[in-house]
C-alpha cells in the first residue's frame, strides 16, 4: 500500500458532550456551543502566554511552499467528505461541520494569538442597522440588508511588530521674527519673517504592536478603517476559537510585513524629529533609523463580512467583530439628493425673502 492509498485522518471537530453533535465557538464567551442542543462547554485555556518572537528566527525557518502545495485537504469527520480549501478553518461544503486544520502542519509561521469573536451574528446585525439608519442619502432598500443571511464570520491574519528605534536626523529650525514694513501707500505694518538654523539630533521611540494585515484578499485601506483593535485582549492561539468560522491563511510574508510596519512607523518618527527640532517651524531633511530588538507575531482578528447587491453592483460591508465598528461602501439615492437640494434651495430663498422684507 502506498502513501496515496492511506486515507487522511479526520480533521479537528469538537463534539458536543451532551448530544454528540459538533460544537462551534460562541462569540463573547470562552466556550463552545452546540447549534443543535445549545449545550455549552468551556474552553480549557492552554498553559502558555502570548509570545513575541525575535525577527532573527525567521532566517532559520523553511521557506513557505507555493500556493498549490499549500491547499489544505479536509477530511470531514461528519460526512467523511474530502474537500480542498486554502483556509485554516472552514465548514464542510456538504454537511456544514466546522473544521479546523492543524496550523503547525502547513504554515511556516503558526498563529501565536487570536482575538476571539466578541460580537455575535445578531449583534452584528444591530450594528449594521444603526449604520444603515445613519446613511441619510442611502436608498430605502439599504435597510433590507440587515435581514440578510449572508453574514459570514472570518478570522483575518495580521502581523504585529515591536521595535526600539533610534533615529539620527538633519534638518532646520525656523524661528519667527517681525519687521515693521511700509507698504506702497505709506502705511506701516508688521510682517512675519522666518530665520532658519541648521540642526541635527537623535530621537528614540519604542513601537509596540504595529499592526500589518497579513492577507492581500481584503484591501489594506479598508482593514485600517476597522481599527483600533483591543490587542491587549488577545489570547494564546487555540483551535477551539476557530470552530464555526472561516480563517484565512496569510499570504503576506513576515519579512514583507516588517517593511510595511517600518513605513507605518516613519510618520511617527518624523513627527518626533520635528518636536525635537523645536522652534516655530521645522524642516526634516534626512532620517536614518536603526531598528533594535525587533519582534513579531501572527495574530488572528475577527470580522463579519456582508456583500449585497444593489443597482447591479456589489457593495461590501465589514463589521469589527470585537468593537462593532461598521465600515463599507453604499449607494446613494438620486431622489433623496434632489429633494435635499431642492429643500436647501427653498430654505435659502425663504431666508433671503425674509431679510428683504425686514429691510423694507
Amino acid at each position: 500500500m502506498t502513501d496515496q492509498d492511506v486515507a487522511p485522518a479526520p480533521d479537528r471537530a469538537f463534539q458536543c458532550e451532551a448530544c454528540g453533535g459538533v460544537s462551534e465557538y460562541a462569540p463573547g464567551t470562552y466556550a463552545l456551543r452546540c447549534p443543535y442542543c445549545k449545550h455549552e462547554q468551556d474552553i480549557t485555556p492552554i498553559p502558555r502566554q502570548v509570545t513575541e518572537h525575535p525577527i532573527e528566527e525567521l532566517a532559520v525557518l523553511p521557506r513557505r511552499a507555493s500556493a498549490p502545495v499549500r491547499v489544505k485537504v479536509y477530511n470531514c469527520p461528519g460526512c467523511h467528505a474530502v474537500t480542498e480549501s486554502d483556509t485554516l478553518s472552514d465548514k464542510c461544503q456538504f454537511c456544514a461541520t466546522p473544521l479546523v486544520a492543524d496550523a503547525s502542519d502547513s504554515e511556516r509561521v503558526a498563529p501565536e494569538a487570536v482575538l476571539p469573536f466578541g460580537v455575535d451574528r445578531e449583534q452584528a446585525r444591530d450594528a449594521l442597522a444603526k449604520w444603515t439608519g445613519s446613511r441619510w442619502f442611502a436608498p430605502e432598500e439599504l435597510k433590507e440588508v440587515t435581514e440578510a443571511e449572508t453574514f459570514r464570520g472570518s478570522y483575518l491574519p495580521h502581523w504585529t511588530y515591536d521595535a526600539q528605534t533610534t533615529t539620527r536626523y538633519t534638518g532646520e529650525r525656523g524661528e519667527h521674527y517681525w519687521v515693521e514694513e511700509e507698504d506702497s501707500e505709506g502705511r506701516t505694518r508688521r510682517v512675519q519673517h522666518t530665520r532658519w538654523h541648521h540642526t541635527s539630533g537623535t530621537v528614540g521611540r519604542f513601537f509596540d504592536d504595529v499592526l500589518v494585515p497579513g492577507s492581500s484578499q481584503v484591501p489594506v485601506e479598508e482593514l485600517d478603517k476597522l481599527a483600533p483593535w483591543p490587542l491587549q485582549e488577545t489570547v494564546p492561539y487555540q483551535e477551539e476559537y476557530l470552530a464555526g468560522f472561516r480563517t484565512l491563511r496569510y499570504d503576506v510574508e513576515p519579512e514583507a510585513g516588517l517593511e510595511s510596519a517600518k513605513a507605518r512607523m516613519a510618520p511617527v518618527i518624523r513627527a518626533d524629529c520635528r518636536r525635537d527640532i523645536g522652534g516655530d517651524e521645522q524642516r526634516v531633511h534626512s532620517m536614518s533609523t536603526f531598528y533594535g530588538g525587533v519582534t513579531y507575531k501572527l495574530v488572528l482578528l475577527p470580522v463579519w463580512f456582508l456583500t449585497y447587491l444593489h443597482g447591479g453592483k456589489t457593495w461590501p460591508v465589514m463589521v469589527n467583530a470585537r468593537t462593532g465598528e461598521v465600515i463599507g461602501k453604499r449607494p446613494y439615492s438620486p431622489v433623496k439628493i434632489i429633494l435635499a437640494s431642492v429643500g436647501a434651495a427653498l430654505l435659502i430663498a425663504l431666508v433671503v425673502l425674509l431679510v428683504v422684507m425686514l429691510r423694507n
